[in-house]
């Protein structure tokens, strides 16, 4: 992939849905406060109530506006028929260089430590994560936003940290966070269907400059107050009732080779809910089998020919046990 001087700012992108997000905490059930150096601060769903259309906004600003989120009235699955979709013009900016959470961010220790993954387009300001080497992508903004997924505001120590790596004063520097178990913490974690496909397609070494347009749709998963089950629910919702559709250049043999390797159902640990699965390897979430994390069934199209090949298959049975 070569550099691309028009590529946007995606922090530039992502913050007018930032500040439209603050301006309008008291109708999403969001509060916001000023932290450490006076960095902004977003409670979607710790502290507050929070709200799926604080979920669906969330999830459209870790796509750095890049992308559309869109609750539809009717899915797949007829036991749960409401599902987010996401398309995305550019998935490859839209997903790997702003939603994919890849930035490990940790602090302290013993009871007082901190650790959060961070996503959003705040990570194209730090490039800490060896992928934006592949990516060939650097945002320079004026101001940064970045999402955890956690139920704790970040303490001094993470906030100077991503300062430091953003180059950016604390001052214009925005975070968001919300816990699993919140209704917009479940929503923006659904919302990654396409991004889990987007990370499957790199992991396979297919090359990227190829995929020129992607959307997904997952059913919309109900939270849950345990975190394993909210963290099993949000996975299930894409491992077993995810969907994706990519539209690739190139030879049809790589398109029909690339659609039979995505889905989750090439995964040796497919075919329980991820609960269950996580309980099995005793919580280590890495002991788990990386195939497992894609969509349940995808298309992929080759826009040379025109032919589109599919692999895959919902899991219904497997949805409702999650989410049940």
């Amino acid at each position: 992939m070569t550099d691309t001087p028009r590529r946007p700012s995606i922090n530039t992108l992502a913050m007018p849905l930032v500040d439209k997000f603050a301006a309008d905490a008291a109708l999403l059930r969001v509060s916001v406060t000023s932290g450490p150096g006076g960095a902004r601060i977003i409670d979607a769903g710790s502290r507050v109530p929070g709200s799926i259309e604080a979920g669906r906004r969330l999830a459209e600003i870790c796509l750095a506006g890049l992308a559309t989120v869109a609750l539809a009235p009717a899915g797949p699955l007829a036991h749960w028929p409401f599902s987010l979709v996401v398309h995305a013009a550019d998935p490859v900016l839209a997903c790997l260089a702003s939603q994919y959470a890849g930035w490990s961010l940790s602090a302290g220790k013993g009871k007082e430590a901190y650790f959060a993954l961070g996503s959003g387009p705040g990570r194209a300001a730090a490039r800490v994560e060896p992928l934006f080497e592949e990516l060939h992508y650097h945002d320079a903004p004026q101001s940064a936003v970045l999402v955890l997924e956690t139920g704790a505001p970040p303490p001094r120590a993470i906030v100077d940290k991503v300062a430091q790596a953003t180059g950016l004063p604390a001052d214009r520097l925005t975070f968001i966070y919300a816990p699993t178990q919140s209704l917009a913490g479940s929503t923006q974690v659904v919302a990654r269907v396409l991004e889990v496909g987007l990370h499957k397609v790199h992991t396979l070494g297919f090359p990227l400059e190829r995929v020129v347009d992607g959307i997904g749709s997952a059913p919309l998963a109900p939270p849950a107050p345990d975190f394993v089950k909210a963290m099993g629910r949000t996975n299930d919702a894409i491992i077993y009732g995810g969907r994706i559709q990519l539209f690739v250049s190139g030879p049809d043999g790589e398109a029909r080779d690339l659609a039979e390797a995505l889905p989750s159902s090439t995964s040796r640990d497919h075919g329980a809910p991820f609960a269950d699965i996580f309980g099995r390897f005793k919580g280590d979430f890495y002991a788990i089998d990386p195939h497992l994390f894609s969509p349940a069934e995808v298309i992929v199209t080759a826009l040379d020919s025109g032919r589109s090949y599919r692999a895959g298959r919902l899991a219904p049975d497997l949805v409702d046990a999650s989410f049940a």
